[in-house]
């Protein structure tokens, strides 16, 4: 099995990197993660209109996400062993874009078919990152900060999950959906540039495969049982963002007769208070002795808020304080689960281990518009909110079989 090492990393203590050191890989990788976010929402925040511009359905829409993650899936589980084999940082790069050309196409679309190419070139765009991220981060970030880093990375995504609605609705309103997607390439331009610039903070390193070792030894990590459960962790989880993500302004619309102006707003809020979670929860997680439990725990009252949302009781207002609230609580996992999954990566196959469980990710975020997409189009909109309740209270079990079934290393000595 190939195996990633630092020679930086090698020649002093991992804790002896200085602070500025470990901020910058931080806050670079947090953008690129933050940029791959706001590519997941290229498309639903303008759902509203281009139903209108090209008389879709919810099904229809539903299906351009499930595209768009199907492709994600694929390429990321793939990606995985392209980065363990040629670094992460070439990768990146053309990941970001990838994303343009998506932003650049979805400017131009004049038809259905159209936008189906836009999701599937934004999914391969996508399919890279988290593979990419955790590699360099696991290799660069000193050991006792990577509970803060993988705090940051999830910061990072929500960031720019709250970004993504605001830029691309402002955009429409000021002036249309086709220059908010040009406004949207220009911004991956930028990106692609300022990592270009620091694009020495990002290199992964790799030592190659020792003459005569067998190439089937990159695969020997799928025999752990602890991947797959993981696998099925992001799967379910997905499920329930997925709802928020692609419906919850139109089930706000439909219940409460809240404008789409404020539904998008209570999407970018869930987004914000999820940041804040993952703030406390990257705190929460260097000291948890079961990041297994604050995991479950946090996903239950995410739940309980779910199905307070779906009763309708607190009406407008108060739903979408409850599914601002469902952000901040699921948040507070994140770095937790990220640190479970470190505990469960044999050395050496992290881009492999990160790309086949983040794929569970984009197989929910697939499944999602199919299952969902239906009871939109049937008028069930308090079910949609109380079904993403459900496969939310599913995932506890889930979280504590990681637990169970971890290979029992610390974070520290977890290896890349």
């Amino acid at each position: 099995m190939s195996t990633l090492s630092l020679a930086a990393a090698a020649a002093a203590p991992p804790d002896a990197v200085p602070w500025r050191t470990d901020a910058r890989v931080m806050a670079l990788v947090g953008l690129a993660h933050g940029s791959s976010h706001f590519g997941h929402l290229l498309l639903p925040p303008l759902f509203p209109l281009l139903m209108l511009e090209f008389g879709l359905s919810f099904t229809e829409v539903g299906l351009l996400m499930t595209v768009f993650f199907a492709v994600s899936g694929l390429g990321q589980a793939t990606s995985g062993f392209v980065v363990d084999r040629f670094g992460a940082r070439p990768v990146l790069f053309a990941s970001l874009l990838l994303f343009m050309g998506a932003a650049l196409l979805a400017s131009q679309a004049n038809s259905y078919t159209t936008l189906l190419w836009v999701a599937a070139l934004a999914g391969l765009g996508n399919a890279s990152f988290h593979p990419v991220d955790f590699s360099i981060l696991n290799q660069r970030i000193s050991s006792s900060r990577l509970g803060h880093a993988y705090s940051v990375h999830g910061i990072s995504g929500n960031l720019g999950w709250a970004l993504a609605p605001v830029f691309l609705v402002g955009w429409s309103m000021w002036l249309d959906w086709r220059s908010a997607y040009l406004a949207a390439a220009g911004l991956y331009l930028l990106v692609f540039l300022l990592l270009l610039w620091q694009r020495q903070h990002l290199k992964s390193e790799v030592l190659r495969r020792p003459a005569g070792a067998p190439a089937g030894n990159d695969l020997a990590f799928l025999r752990h049982s602890v991947i797959w459960w993981c696998f099925a962790f992001f799967l379910l989880t997905t499920l329930m963002l997925g709802v928020v993500q692609n419906y919850s302004a139109s089930i706000l619309k439909a219940l409460h007769g809240v404008s789409l102006e404020a539904a998008t707003l209570t999407l970018s809020a869930y987004m914000v208070c999820g940041a804040l979670g993952m703030l406390v929860g990257g705190f929460v997680a260097t000291q948890a002795r079961r990041t297994d439990q604050v995991v479950g725990a946090s996903m239950g009252a995410g739940a309980l808020l779910l199905l307070l949302a779906a009763s309708g009781w607190l009406g407008g207002t108060g739903t979408m304080l409850l599914l601002a609230a469902t952000g901040f609580a699921v948040g507070i996992a994140a770095p937790s689960r990220d640190l479970l999954i470190k505990q469960a990566t044999p050395k050496g196959a992290t881009g492999r281990v990160y790309g086949t469980v983040y794929s569970g990710l984009d197989v929910g975020f697939a499944i999602a518009p199919l299952i969902f997409g239906v009871f939109m189009d049937r008028g069930w909109y308090a079910a949609t909110l109380a079904g993403a309740a459900l496969v939310l209270l599913l995932s506890i079990g889930v979280a504590l079989g990681v637990g169970r079934r971890s290979l029992g290393r610390s974070p520290a000595a977890a290896g890349p």
